[in-house]
Parts: structure tokens; C-alpha cells; sequence
């Protein structure tokens, strides 16, 4: 079971939320809550908790703060935070956090469960990478570490210039249509754009009207409708052509955004 907490100094809000996570994740997740970024913290501690969902904007201790503080500790925890476009100038701070994503409230639903999706993916990647260096260290000595993460330029925005901001557009487009079936990010592409993690999401969301993970996804699971349209290609190669490793996770991902599994959208497209 993933540890999953929620903090949010919002009541209802929270209850929302965290509602919704037991309907849909009940079964794959804990689910514990905070209502501020001092006891998000307590929980994290406690629980040793894999997936932070954070309010930025949170009484005595922000959520950028508490992130931070988990940061410093964990490498790995995946962080997303919850945020309103007001507040992305607050948001920049957060740079070095390394968050998996920037859920602009009123969040969509179906893109908040694509997030929590790839964050449980990552977590298993965390997990079997850290397997992988035990068994490493225990039969060839230590490895060499590696640098946890770079935090990217904050650079000027588009200043409205349509141009300028068709021209982005035009090219985060092509860096996905070209990089899809690779395990590609959204830090490595706001890295690539010279970015802010934090000021791209908001770029990202202003162009495509989505978050970065949930138009990758979707992305993704176009380009493997089209491939499933040839029968006699296998539905895992399918899968690792759109950059899915796992093939049951792609045929997860694929439920959730088309509401059918691979081979019964197949079926159902050869009728």
C-alpha cells in the first residue's frame, strides 16, 4: 500500500479530496490528512509517507516550506502541490523542491488521479532502484552518488506576446511529439525551456488548458490507439512504443483514460 497524505488547512476542501482518493485509490493507497504544514510534517515523519499532496498556501508553515523541509530528508517523496494561479509568483520558490506536478485549484479530477498514477509508478521506480543498490553495494562496494536533481533558471514569461507564445507552444509540442516514448518529465522539459518548474506549469496550463503529466498521458494513450488499430501488433510492445515499460501499468493508465482496457478497445474497434 502507497502512503498518501493530503494536507490542506481547508475542511471541506480536504474532505473533498480525500473522499474522492479513498473512492478511487482506496485500495492501492493509505490515505492520511494534515490541515497544516506543521502537522504535514508530524505525518510525514510518522508514517513515512511516499506522496505529499500540499495546499501551498497553508497557515504557520506553508506548503512550500513543508515540502522543503521533506526535501531536505527525502529525495525520493512525490511531491505535488495545490496551487492557484495568484499564487505562482510564490510558487518560484519552490524551484529546487523538484515536484512532480502543480494542480491548479479547482483541480480537474481525472487529471489529479493521471498525477497520482505516475507518482505511484515512480514510487515502484524508487523502490526497485533502491533494491538494485543494496544488492550493488552489498556485492561490489558502494557506488558513487549522484546529483539529486538540478532546479531550473526562473527566466522572463512571454509577456503576452502572441507570437512568442504560439512560438512556445509550438515547440514544448514538438519536444513531446518527438520525446513521448521516452520516461520524460515535466522538470526536464521546463529545464529544456529554460524555466521554472512552477512558472512552466503555469505556461503549461495557460497553452494547453491541462497539466503537463495528464497531456503527456493523454498523449501517450492517442499515439497507442492509433497502434492498436493494426491487430497484429502485440499490445506490451504497444505499450513500451509509447513509454510504458510495465505493460500492466500502461493497460492501467489506458482504463483510466479511456475507460477500456487495451485488448477490449481493440475489440471493440474491430467490430
Amino acid at each position: 500500500m502507497y502512503r498518501l497524505l493530503v494536507a490542506d488547512d481547508e475542511m471541506i476542501e480536504r474532505a473533498v479530496l480525500v473522499q474522492l482518493l479513498e473512492e478511487e485509490l482506496g485500495d492501492q493507497c493509505r490515505i492520511f490528512q494534515a490541515e497544516n504544514g506543521r502537522e504535514a510534517l508530524e505525518v510525514y515523519e510518522k508514517e513515512k509517507i511516499q506522496i505529499a499532496v500540499l495546499d501551498i498556501e497553508m497557515p504557520g508553515i506553508t506548503g512550500i516550506e513543508a515540502a522543503q523541509r521533506i526535501r531536505e530528508k527525502d529525495k525520493d517523496c512525490c511531491i505535488i502541490f495545490l496551487t492557484a494561479f495568484d499564487e505562482f509568483s510564490y510558487a518560484k520558490k519552490a524551484i529546487t523542491i523538484r515536484a512532480l506536478d502543480y494542480l491548479l485549484k479547482p483541480y480537474d479530477e481525472k487529471e489529479l488521479l493521471l498525477v497520482l498514477d505516475e507518482a505511484m509508478r515512480i514510487v515502484d521506480e524508487y523502490q526497485t532502484e533502491e533494491i538494485r543498490k543494496t544488492v550493488t553495494e552489498t556485492t561490489a562496494g558502494s557506488p558513487e552518488g549522484e546529483d539529486s536533481g538540478p532546479g531550473a533558471a526562473v527566466v522572463n514569461g512571454t509577456g503576452g506576446d502572441p507570437m512568442v507564445e504560439t512560438r512556445l507552444t509550438d515547440l514544448i509540442y514538438q519536444y513531446i511529439r518527438d520525446n513521448y516514448m521516452f520516461d520524460i518529465s515535466m522538470q526536464e522539459v521546463a529545464r529544456t525551456m529554460n524555466y521554472s518548474e512552477a512558472y512552466f506549469c503555469k505556461l503549461f496550463k495557460q497553452f494547453f488548458g491541462k497539466n503537463f503529466t495528464a497531456y503527456l498521458t493523454e498523449y501517450r494513450i492517442e499515439m497507442a490507439k492509433k497502434m492498436l488499430q493494426t491487430p497484429t501488433v502485440n499490445i506490451k510492445e504497444i505499450g513500451k512504443a509509447v513509454g510504458y515499460a510495465d505493460s500492466n501499468y500502461f493497460a492501467k493508465v489506458f482504463k483510466r483514460v479511456t475507460g477500456e482496457s487495451p485488448s477490449e478497445y481493440r475489440g471493440h474497434d474491430r467490430v
